[in-house]
């Protein structure tokens, strides 16, 4: 039976405190760390969280904790899908959804990810471990003339894709990548509202942070069969805002209007 909605974030919070107690019955558990809205980001838990989190296990051990989930069945496990070397995405039959990754203390200094909260550790534990030592790259490191020299021909190439009837491979460059420089480029067409930032997935919660860059994204993801539409609205877009190489622009709008009428 899944958990009623405004049931869900303090269900969330106890199921990941459970988990801690088991990691430290388990024998060679040494930290839980709790990641997004479930670590430093509390704020933000809702019925629609998930469980993120790193299990941090003593050298030696980490097999034993990817190949026996016993340290997971707090609640009955429904689902447990290795997604990679280092973790799973599992399901409870309460609904609860967990993504999760076991590393021995050696390997986070290798690992990118967003600083956590400590769940549970036991005594002794270095707490320096759960800072990351590497983070996501810093957002603005590339120049406007890039960006915008990457959505341009990003549309060029999906368009070519559209005409020989590649149009799923047209969708991806036009929709998804010419609309990924679009979203690093909003930063500097206004101003950031206050929100949560994931320097992972910069689509999180763009909504919230960039409105007025957000209002004109239904018309530049149209659909399948409505990329040559979405790739003018983009091109018309990034004209507003930015100088845009004339001779690309008239290629991209020969190609998109061929197909677009």
């Amino acid at each position: 039976m899944t958990l009623h909605e405004s049931d869900r974030p303090a269900a969330l919070l106890a199921r990941l405190d459970a988990i801690g107690r088991a990691l430290e019955a388990s024998g060679h558990g040494m930290a839980l760390l709790g990641l997004g809205s479930v670590g430093l980001e509390l704020e933000r838990l809702d019925a629609y969280s998930d469980l993120d989190f790193f299990a941090i296990v003593e050298a030696g051990h980490k097999g034993r904790y990817i190949d026996n989930l016993d340290w997971l069945t707090a609640a009955p496990i429904a689902y447990a899908f290795r997604n990679t070397a280092d973790g799973y995405k599992l399901l409870y039959e309460d609904g609860i959804f967990c993504e999760f990754a076991v590393f021995e203390p050696h390997e986070l200094a290798q690992i990118p990810f967003a600083a956590g909260r400590i769940v549970w550790q036991r005594p002794g534990f270095d707490e320096r471990l759960a800072v990351p030592a590497r983070t996501a790259p810093e957002p603005g490191s590339s120049s406007d003339e890039w960006l915008v020299g990457e959505a341009v021909t990003n549309l060029y190439v999906g368009l070519c894709r559209y005409q020989r009837g590649e149009k799923l491979s047209a969708a991806r460059f036009i929709q998804q990548y010419a609309v990924d420089r679009v979203l690093d480029l909003a930063p500097r067409m206004e101003p950031a509202q206050p929100g949560y930032v994931d320097g992972f997935t910069p689509e999180r919660r763009f909504e919230q942070r960039f409105p007025l860059t957000a209002a004109a994204l239904p018309s530049m993801v149209q659909g399948y069969e409505r990329s040559p539409q979405s790739a003018l609205a983009i091109l018309a877009f990034l004209e507003t805002h930015f100088p845009v190489n004339a001779a690309m622009a008239a290629r991209v709008r020969e190609l998109a209007e061929e197909k677009a009428t």
